[in-house]
């Protein structure tokens, strides 16, 4: 896993993280993180696609920033605005797309809690995204408002937390009709029994082995489907 900087949006470069598999190629990925910022969870996760053979980028839209604090978190999450969040994805799969490394037509994201709620918005903003996987996705921002009909011949794919179900079930639901009607593809996962953040497991408080391996089974089968080979 190495540092990288992706050309300046807005007057500033994207710091990220970039992991390549073993064999040195594989599919595009875009990990986006939790409110936390880039953590060692957002790296494990990233490690972890290289191992599957993706070729694996985190972008940093906090710019250096990462906190444990539940309120910094939050403030820093509300701090963003979606133009800029948008921006730095269409930067981002252009970067990785043009890669040498990557074997993909079309790039994939995965995204936690906001992040889960910004992968749904990154094919609506990327000619190069093809493919979301949004786990317990979160939109809380007053600007989300993504242009679903860009979902034409992409595909989501969301695990829900049945603890999720209160304040976002309705809004999941909402765009995944969206999505379907825009002629998209939208699939979600319910996890019975299941709680925010299961996934994560640098959070024992919440992590949920089961419910976490059938995510990632799931993910994994989903991008493979999603990113064909390029034609060479």
């Amino acid at each position: 896993m190495e540092p990288i900087s992706i050309d300046a949006v807005n007057g500033e470069a994207i710091p990220g993280l970039l992991a390549v598999p073993a064999a040195g190629s594989g599919p595009g990925v875009i990990v986006i993180q939790e409110w936390w910022g880039i953590v060692a969870h957002v790296e494990s996760v990233l490690e972890r696609l290289a191992e599957e053979g993706f070729v694996a980028l985190a972008i940093d839209h906090y710019r250096g920033v990462a906190t444990s604090e539940p309120d910094e978190a939050s403030k820093l999450m509300m701090g963003l605005h979606i133009s800029d969040v948008a921006a730095d994805f269409a930067a981002a799969g252009t970067w990785l797309q043009e890669r040498p490394e990557v074997s993909s037509t079309g790039i994939g994201v995965i995204g936690f809690c906001m992040g889960g709620g910004l992968a749904l918005l990154a094919p609506t903003v990327s000619d190069e995204i093809s493919a979301a996987v949004a786990f317990y996705p979160v939109m809380p921002w007053p600007d989300y408002d993504p242009d679903w009909s860009r979902y034409v011949g992409r595909a989501a794919l969301i695990h829900k937390a049945e603890s999720d179900e209160r304040d976002n079930g309705k809004v999941i639901a909402e765009y995944v009709s969206a999505i379907s009607s825009s002629g998209g593809n939208a699939t979600v996962v319910d996890y019975p029994k299941s709680v925010h953040a299961f996934f994560n497991d640098d959070r024992p408080e919440a992590y949920q082995p089961e419910n976490a391996a059938i995510a990632w089974s799931g993910t994994l089968s989903f991008l493979r489907g999603r990113l064909p080979e390029a034609q060479i």
